[in-house]
């Protein structure tokens, strides 16, 4: 069973930062990428971010948070997200994803329904 746990969620304000982290419980699945997605009430969930570890480039993000967001990794399991210039239109839950082989990491969006792993998602607000 691989487990993935979110944590760094909260409050803030347009223009501020908050940090996420993200620790999955099998480095085995954390070998080949990671990644990062939010969903709001109402909406389908979004693809953020991938840590794309033996992949053709090393990062990916969506159009919306480039130049805002950087997504690393911390440790051999542990992947984080920096979240720089909050805007209100990022609060949502957060998921951190994980695959269950190299063949379901993507280099660009990566499709939800190619995720295997999903943690139970950490809450981010942020006020205008």
């Amino acid at each position: 069973q691989v487990r993935l746990a979110e944590s760094g969620g909260g409050s803030a304000q347009a223009g501020g930062s908050l940090k996420l982290s993200c620790t999955i419980s099998n480095h085995v699945n954390s070998r080949w990428c990671m990644g990062w997605f939010r969903q709001t009430p109402g909406n389908e969930r979004e693809w953020v971010a991938t840590l794309y570890i033996d992949g053709p480039v090393p990062t990916y993000y969506a159009d919306a948070v480039t130049g805002r967001f950087v997504i690393s990794q911390a440790a051999r399991n542990t992947m984080s997200l920096q979240m720089n210039d909050l805007k209100p239109e990022d609060s949502g839950l957060y998921y951190c994803a994980a695959p269950s082989s190299r063949k379901s990491c993507y280099a660009g969006t990566w499709p939800v329904r190619r995720v295997e792993y999903w943690g139970q998602g950490t809450q981010v607000t942020v006020s205008s």
